[in-house]
């Protein structure tokens, strides 16, 4: 007689895995959320480098290498701007919705930079395309905080690190690639630059929709409008006078009005905020916290240190080191390396430890140390001197980075996680401005001087390459030899010109170009133990063990068990 099979019962020693709790994920969930979160990490970090390498092509192409400092003004104002806004509104509608709206408007904006058919209309679609980048960073950070806790977060930090450490170092090779090429598939190389976007966001946005699924408690509050325009009359003024400051000058008509503008902007923001209290844009109860003060503090120093540092740097390989924007980009590979590394190592013992206090210390002064190693650089520096050094600054500000982040998250509610992240990025991104129009000008205000004390210590070696017969000067040789100033300030314009000059010629302008920036790192290093000092001030805070979705979760709970 034939038996029915049976299913045997389940074995009661078995060992299952939990369910997860309400608002908390599994590994593997958690990884499937990640994927489409770093695919939007990889879009606005490889956008930043791919344009600053191309932009002199796409200058030159569009006519308008004078306009050339709008295209990047344009985009810093609107990315700088939607940044709190953007952690505000996720905390209060939830950060899924948004997400794919801020990745859209980026794509959006992309394909119209593509479009372009003059500097000052690029300028405007790049001020668009701004409107989304400014949620990318900080909605993949806030995200992140929603669904994993700040002990455990440390341990996926290497996945976003490498995705930042690949685009920085992919963006300015791809980018040199396409602006040398003159034709993809019949459209001109450049403007491959802002199509290759299109096809990066649209797979982010079809994984975030598939994989996004995060637990929001929606919570209806007063949208803070007017601190949101009072925000704009600040900020638009500040960084149009920190970016043009330096052609315009500093003590001109424009400066100081744009300056004074600024300042009315912030008094009208300060007091919109009090009158908005936690409903506001950044409540400034926020800075009655004293982590987050620090934190504050310490990442608008760290951002000008490290924006200006990075900044200087690819400007040193290609002027003096003769470096083609490709090739400066893996040049910069060490110091990637560094910031890899320490986010890495940080980020598995912070795990375990649930301490954070010892690392921006200790990165701050590794930064500092960095940077003043990189006071003695010149002309004939070896690149792999300056390699160890950069690494010295990578692992530095490796440090900084990812325990102030958990640090300024663990020190708000649950509730306002977007707020405090998008507030820790924007102080950053205002001290990386300020950092890099301060070290411009510095770099710009003494070349010249050094340069002719250059030439002034070269006079013996200029004499002979001039009595020897065998030398063949160029017109720009010629025009050197003769004393014509006109050259001097040209350089300053179109540093290429240096590698068309005899070696002998060149070497005072390089060696002019690595003085200049070796003393700029004097400030960066000083900015580094300003850092230090600041960050002696910060308390040890303890991070939590529940991420911030599963936190709001169970207080929505024990509220729901009250009631009933």
């Amino acid at each position: 007689m034939a038996t029915t099979p049976t299913t045997p019962d389940p074995d009661p020693t078995a060992v299952r895995e939990p369910a997860p709790a309400p608002g908390e994920y599994s590994h593997q969930a958690i990884l499937r959320i990640i994927s489409g979160l770093m695919l939007a990490m990889f879009l606005g970090a490889l956008d930043q480098t791919i344009v600053s390498t191309s932009i002199r092509t796409i200058a030159d192409d569009l006519h308008g290498l004078s306009a050339q400092a709008w295209v990047t003004t344009a985009y810093l104002i609107t990315s700088t701007i939607t940044t709190p806004i953007y952690g505000k509104l996720g905390d209060l509608w939830g950060r899924k919705k948004l997400f794919m709206f801020a990745i859209t408007v980026f794509i959006i904006g992309s394909a119209l930079c593509s479009l372009s058919t003059s500097m000052y209309e690029l300028a405007a679609f790049r001020a668009f395309q701004g409107l989304g980048a400014g949620g990318l960073f900080t909605l993949v950070l806030a995200i992140i905080g929603d669904i994993v806790s700040p002990r455990e977060r440390a341990k996926y930090t290497g996945y976003f690190m490498a995705t930042f450490g690949s685009s920085s170092v992919l963006g300015p090779v791809i980018g040199g690639l396409l602006a040398g090429t003159d034709t993809i598939l019949g459209v001109t190389g450049w403007r491959w630059v802002f199509l290759v976007n299109v096809p990066i966001g649209i797979v982010a946005l079809v994984v975030v929709f598939r994989t996004l699924h995060v637990h929001h408690v929606k919570r209806s509050s007063a949208i803070d409008w007017m601190g949101a325009v009072a925000l704009c009359i600040c900020l638009v003024p500040l960084l149009v006078v920190l970016e043009q400051g330096r052609e315009w000058g500093w003590s001109s008509g424009r400066s100081v009005g744009c300056f004074v503008i600024a300042a009315v902007g912030l008094a009208l923001f300060v007091a919109a905020e009090a009158k908005m209290r936690d409903a506001a844009l950044i409540p400034l109860r926020l800075f009655t916290i004293r982590p987050a003060v620090v934190t504050i503090i310490a990442s608008v120093i760290v951002g000008m240190g490290m924006f200006g540092g990075m900044m200087l740097l690819p400007l040193y390989m290609q002027i003096v080191h003769g470096a083609t924007p490709t090739e400066s980009g893996f040049l910069m590979l060490p110091m990637v390396a560094g910031l890899m590394a320490a986010s890495i190592t940080s980020g598995r013992i912070i795990s375990k430890t649930g301490r954070t206090r010892a690392f921006p210390i200790a990165g701050s002064g590794l930064m500092a140390l960095g940077m003043f190693a990189l006071t003695t650089i010149s002309a004939d520096t070896h690149l792999w001197t300056v390699a160890i050094m950069m690494l010295v600054v990578g692992y530095g500000v490796g440090n900084c980075m990812q325990p102030l982040m958990l640090t300024m998250q663990s020190s708000v509610p649950p509730t306002a996680i977007g707020m405090a992240t998008s507030s820790a990025t924007f102080f950053r991104q205002i001290g990386g401005t300020i950092g890099v129009a301060i070290f411009l000008s510095m770099l710009f205000g003494s070349v010249g001087a050094n340069i002719q004390s250059a030439f002034a210590d070269a006079r013996p070696q200029i004499a002979a390459l001039a009595k020897d017969p065998s030398f063949q000067p160029s017109s720009i040789d010629r025009e050197v030899l003769a004393g014509d100033n006109t050259v001097f300030a040209h350089v300053q314009n179109d540093s290429s010109i240096i590698e068309r000059m005899n070696p002998v010629l060149a070497h005072p302008f390089k060696a002019g170009f690595a003085d200049s920036i070796a003393s700029v790192f004097w400030v960066s290093g000083g900015l580094g133990v300003l850092a230090f000092l600041v960050l002696l001030t910060m308390p040890e805070v303890e991070l939590r063990q529940q991420s911030a979705s599963a936190a709001v979760a169970a207080a929505e709970a024990r509220e729901d068990a009250a009631d009933g």
